[in-house]
């Protein structure tokens, strides 16, 4: 018989407690050795399944350099090391009171531990609409580019009753454009008054009596202006002269006017082409002394460059705000002789520009009367020739208004009336698909009531117009 005797071996496991094996052994050397074999065996698996458990220490405390480790993902868990009674990651329900994720519904971004980036996507060719700057680099490349020729066309119009006052209260429905023939649709309609760009243009080639009556109304010229307002001032006989650049009214234009009261105009009567004191030599008894001597008559002819002075004044205009009416205000006789800009010319800037040619008539041109037969148009001939009282023909080719001013009186109450007028003015607008070009194209106003008399611009060069 055998004796067998029971004996411990140490096994330590994670609570740090000893258990206990029993081993039978036959008393005897070879059945020794043999349990002695099979409890080396025993251990060494104990001590391996330790050693591949993770170590559960306590963690640091965080810090700046150590931050929190990141939690790892439900994928990033084995299926085997998943905690009881919690199902899978792809089976996973989701938390009350949220909706189930759709498969319109992006996958949630990962969560990266601090200090690590996240792998760059791939390339985005589409992006909302409003997320782009403005401002592209010098290698950024447009997708596509619409290019219209479409004009904005402004047409201030005055509309008068029989008497001349002007008629207030239409309303854009009582008007009616055509521009060549064809009706436009109108997208602008407006009765507010304009700030004026108005540049005045005062003849000192009249007769100085003329102009010593014009210098005594400069007070009431300045006080035709509004403070928001700006004038320009020029002068003009057989050259042209610029006296003030554009600034508001105040003490700059009265400065300059003041310094015009000194000029004289012309004390010379008309040319001598006959008599005892005539280009030929006396004559007694109608027979010249000197028979022999050449009779020629060349009576001097002075310049008076009316088209000269409009188109300084008018390529000046031209530099100004478009939120302005631009006016060209004139104080002549209306001649013009020696420019060398022609009416045709002249009258193309003006129209290119939206420019209206308002004044007063003077002294032969103020006669009653006398200005009714110049409004008809001219004929466009050469810049050499001149004519007796041309501004009529400007005032009705841009839309504007000359009125005679034969006495002092007269006159003063012409600045505020026309003025006035400028800036009060029914303000029409419409869209033009004309490209820019020299040619001219016609405009024609007509209102509702056929009583009314409407003026307007004859037409427009769209060679003024901005894209």
């Amino acid at each position: 018989m055998h004796e067998i005797t029971g004996f411990s071996i140490p096994n330590i496991g994670s609570s740090g407690q000893t258990e206990r094996f029993p081993v039978f052994s036959a008393m005897g050397r070879t059945s020794k050795a043999l349990a002695v074999a099979v409890a080396l065996c025993l251990s060494s698996g104990t001590i391996a399944a330790q050693q591949e458990q993770p170590k559960q220490g306590i963690p640091d405390a965080p810090s700046a350099s150590r931050p929190f480790p990141s939690a790892p993902l439900p994928s990033q868990v084995p299926p085997d090391q998943a905690p009881p009674n919690q199902a899978p990651p792809s089976q996973e329900a989701p938390p009350p009171n949220q909706a189930p994720p759709s498969s319109s519904t992006p996958a949630e971004d990962p969560i990266y531990a601090p200090g690590v980036s996240p792998e760059p996507s791939s390339k985005v060719t589409t992006v909302p609409a409003g997320s782009v700057t403005a401002k592209r680099g010098p290698g950024s490349e447009e997708l596509y580019k619409i290019v219209t020729n479409v004009n904005q066309v402004l047409v201030p119009v005055r509309v008068q009753d029989d008497s001349g006052r002007l008629v207030n209260g239409l309303l854009s429905r009582d008007f009616s454009v055509f521009e060549d023939g064809k009706k436009q649709n109108l997208n602008f309609f407006t009765t507010d008054p304009f700030a004026l760009s108005a540049a005045v243009i005062f003849d000192t080639g009249m007769q100085d009596v003329a102009v010593q009556k014009v210098i005594q109304t400069f007070s009431a010229l300045e006080g035709a202006f509004s403070q928001f307002d700006e004038v320009s001032l020029y002068t003009y006989s057989s050259s042209v002269t610029k006296v003030t650049d554009f600034a508001a009214v105040g003490r700059r234009l009265t400065a300059a006017l003041d310094n015009l009261k000194t000029v004289t105009g012309r004390n010379n009567g008309p040319p001598v082409v006959s008599g005892p004191m005539g280009p030929q030599g006396p004559i007694v008894n109608g027979v010249p002394i000197d028979a022999g001597a050449p009779r020629t008559i060349n009576p001097p002819k002075e310049s008076h460059v009316l088209n000269d002075a409009i188109v300084a004044a008018a390529v000046d205009l031209r530099k100004r705000d478009r939120a302005r009416r631009k006016v060209i205000f004139i104080i002549s006789d209306g001649r013009e002789y020696g420019s060398n800009a022609s009416y045709r010319d002249t009258l193309k800037l003006l129209l290119s520009q939206g420019i209206l040619v308002y004044g007063v008539a003077v002294e032969g041109s103020a006669i009653p009367g006398y200005g009714q037969l110049q409004k008809l148009h001219v004929p466009l001939t050469g810049s050499r020739l001149g004519y007796s009282d041309i501004l009529p023909k400007y005032a009705n080719a841009t839309g504007g208004e000359i009125l005679a001013g034969f006495s002092r009186d007269a006159i003063e109450s012409t600045y505020a009336r026309t003025l006035g007028d400028a800036r009060n003015l029914y303000t029409l607008g419409y869209l033009t698909h004309a490209t820019p070009s020299s040619a001219h194209r016609e405009i024609d106003v007509h209102v509702a009531r056929p009583d009314l008399k409407v003026t307007a611009k004859e037409g427009y060069y769209p060679v003024g117009l901005a894209r």
